[in-house]
């Protein structure tokens, strides 16, 4: 029962009510989890296109002359070769290799950037971001209650939002944005990251302004396109192996055992964590996530343990049934030594041991091509 008494709320939750949306608590927030289906409103986003309401999300500015230099410091990617309207994808990490958060990058422009944080971070990504400011000249402002997101993704999201700017969006590429779009003759800011593995588009807008963005959306695409809640966005990222922060990373999981590697630039000049993170990678015994299919049958969920031959090797971080592929999947972080392609394991479902197999990430790819 959701105790709606302590739990946030976006800007659009009268209007998910008359929706008819099954609400539910997510990181302190009450969000909606599906409209419908998840698994319809998933499909959707796959074949057409989806309208997602991520105000939960959270925003702090990072503004002044050591702008740049406090960004390389705080976060694990590496900033340099970042332009102006362009994004990028970072974990954050403590001392000690464990992660803070992972957050998107927006450069507006020289010495003044955008962090997009996870909604159940907010406060402590603040506290944490004002405090290694310290000895910076910059400014932190957190603008989260000032800020609403919605995402549209799906193949059909471009053709439906087009109808409402005059924005040329095919001029956004993965990973860019622009700002000051007309967006139903609202000003925003428009991007193109994605949390689902298809095309489409985040819109950032003033809190007035967002009811009247949502509805012309869902108005302008009505015959293409539903609202959908965080349970699709949930089985959609999960399809992706994409990662959600308390799952995949937490603050007792490093970006580097949660699949992030790629994302860890250990030859850049310090950064917060970058010690711990240089001696986690030199170690013969490692963790590492990785991803499986169900062979027996069983619904799994976080937290489940992993074995191989009754030695217990790691535990489940995500588990669903993908109704793109109509299998039980998941994604666990296990021991190196076992993390092989093909190697088979079981989990511990209840008090029953189901067999599963190791297999290659990601579970589904978009056959679009990413414009770049």
């Amino acid at each position: 029962m959701i105790d709606a008494m302590e739990l946030k709320r976006t800007k659009l939750f009268s209007t998910h009510k008359k929706l008819n949306a099954k609400m539910f608590e997510f990181a302190g927030w009450e969000m909606p989890l599906e409209y419908t289906s998840a698994t319809k409103e998933h499909d959707c986003v796959r074949k057409s296109a989806g309208l997602f309401d991520v105000s939960h999300m959270g925003e702090l500015e990072v503004k002044g002359e050591d702008a740049f230099k406090f960004i390389q410091h705080l976060i694990t990617n590496d900033i340099s070769n970042l332009k102006k309207d362009e994004i990028i994808y970072s974990p954050m990490c403590y001392e000690n290799g464990m992660t803070v958060d992972d957050l998107l990058i927006y450069m507006i422009d020289e010495n003044n950037y955008l962090l997009v944080i996870n909604a159940g971070n907010i406060d402590k990504d603040y506290e944490w971001v004002k405090k290694q400011s310290e000895s910076f000249n910059v400014e932190i402002n957190n603008i989260s209650n000032y800020v609403c997101q919605l995402a549209i993704q799906g193949p059909k999201a471009e053709e439906i939002l087009s109808k409402l700017t005059d924005t040329n969006l095919s001029e956004i590429k993965f990973y860019k944005f622009k700002s000051n779009v007309l967006v139903c003759g609202e000003k925003c800011i428009v991007s193109r990251t994605g949390y689902t593995g298809e095309y489409g588009f985040e819109i950032y807008c003033e809190n007035n302004s967002v009811e009247k963005i949502w509805n012309s959306i869902l108005e302008t695409g009505k015959d293409d396109i539903v609202p959908a809640g965080l349970g699709a966005r949930d089985t959609l990222r999960s399809e992706v192996n994409l990662p959600l922060y308390g799952h995949e990373i937490s603050e007792e999981i490093a970006p580097i055992e949660g699949g992030l590697n790629i994302f860890v630039k250990l030859n850049k000049d310090d950064f917060i964590g970058k010690d711990a993170l240089v001696k986690m990678k030199s170690q013969e015994k490692q963790r590492k996530l990785v991803a499986f299919e169900m062979q027996g049958k069983g619904m799994i969920r976080g937290g489940y343990e992993i074995e191989v031959d009754d030695k217990v090797i790691g535990f489940v971080t995500t588990g669903l049934k993908s109704p793109t592929l109509d299998k039980f999947i998941g994604m666990a972080i296990i021991d190196s030594d076992y993390a092989k392609v093909g190697t088979e394991i079981v989990v511990k479902v209840r008090k029953k041991l189901v067999s599963a197999v190791i297999v290659k990430r990601p579970f589904y790819k978009n056959n679009t091509k990413k414009q770049k």
